[in-house]
């Protein structure tokens, strides 16, 4: 089968998740917890309320768990090709905080393909308008279409034998509800500007920060215990994440951690150093390379970041995060736009 070929002809294949997503309080604080972010605004109230939010809003990468589920009509009954897919490249644009609350409506469209090395790039965009209609977050996911050829025989085998109940196929993907689209979300969406209008509450004020101010280095423990109340919470229950013998097929060394985790964990530092969740614009990291985790210890990941530019018109600054584990750089880039008071 020519997958490059066939996929490139699913280009702009688009639909809309039928159910919406409501965005639970608890949920909020199950994935600050999963991700480490301890930021007040995520787990009371009254913190959210001293920055200006009706209830508790979202971590920053909250989103990808509505993904998760709206994304498996596509990865798994239209682009029918792979076996598997790698996480690579991955962007979130805030249009308007999530909060507490929310009914969060997905689109999904395959919005690219590209080949190169002799691998299938394939790009997912996911919109999410909230009951008010308005467009709060945009995601676009690229992840690398694997096939049998590039790991090991037995791993189909193998990750049936654990994989999580309801994701056997005994509930197939294409049972989640959803309408197939003609048009481009895009075509008639309408994009809110809370984000970019609202006065943020940060704990610097623009004029406090300079082109190169390094932010203070954070270290951030994971063992397989955290790993597997991530892929619970997010949904996220790839095997390679959790069991030795399906990262070993893969080709992996052993388990490692999940690259949204390390996304979330890396927004955590940079929100805690900003003081304003909802501050942020925009976030986006290439994953390079990743973090394992042994049975018997917890990996590190070291956290640091730079101011890359400012826009005094704006209020706004571009920061650099760089995430380490093992001496080993887990973004390729990754930067993150953000708000100042």
């Amino acid at each position: 089968m020519d997958t490059a070929f066939d996929v490139a002809g699913l280009v702009g294949y688009r639909y809309r998740v039928d159910d919406y997503y409501e965005v639970g309080r608890e949920k909020i604080r199950e994935y600050a917890r999963a991700v480490q972010d301890f930021h007040p605004a995520h787990w009371t109230e009254s913190a959210a309320g001293e920055l200006g939010y009706d209830s508790l809003i979202a971590p920053t990468t909250f989103a990808s768990i509505v993904a998760m589920r709206a994304n498996r009509v596509l990865l798994e009954s239209v682009m029918t090709g792979y076996d598997t897919f790698v996480h690579t490249d991955q962007v979130f644009e805030m249009y308007k905080p999530v909060l507490a609350g929310d009914r969060l409506t997905s689109d999904v469209e395959l919005s690219s393909v590209r080949t190169v090395a002799g691998k299938d790039l394939l790009t997912i965009t996911n919109t999410f308008t909230d009951q008010s209609g308005e467009v709060v977050h945009v995601m676009h996911t690229t992840v690398v279409g694997i096939t049998g050829d590039d790991v090991g025989a037995d791993i189909g085998e193998a990750v049936d034998g654990v994989i999580m109940s309801g994701l056997d196929g005994s509930s197939p993907a294409s049972s989640v509800p959803h309408t197939v689209m003609d048009q481009p979300v895009q075509a008639s969406a309408r994009y809110s500007q809370q984000s970019r209008t609202r006065l943020p509450h940060t704990a610097l004020r623009f004029e406090d920060i300079a082109v190169g101010d390094e932010l203070p280095a954070r270290t951030v423990k994971l063992t397989r215990g955290d790993l597997v109340n991530y892929a619970g919470v997010a949904g996220d229950v790839n095997p390679i994440h959790w069991h030795e013998e399906v990262a070993s097929l893969a080709g992996l060394p052993d388990v490692i951690a999940h690259g949204m985790l390390t996304m979330g964990l890396g927004a955590g530092f940079i929100t805690d150093w900003l003081g304003d969740p909802g501050a942020i614009v925009r976030f986006g990291a290439r994953l390079s390379n990743y973090t394992v985790i042994e049975s018997g210890s917890a990996g590190d990941v070291e956290f640091s970041g730079k101011v890359k530019s400012i826009d005094p018109e704006t209020r706004t600054a571009t920061v650099v995060l760089i995430a380490k584990s093992a001496g080993r750089k887990i973004f390729g880039l990754a930067t993150m736009d953000v708000r100042l008071t």
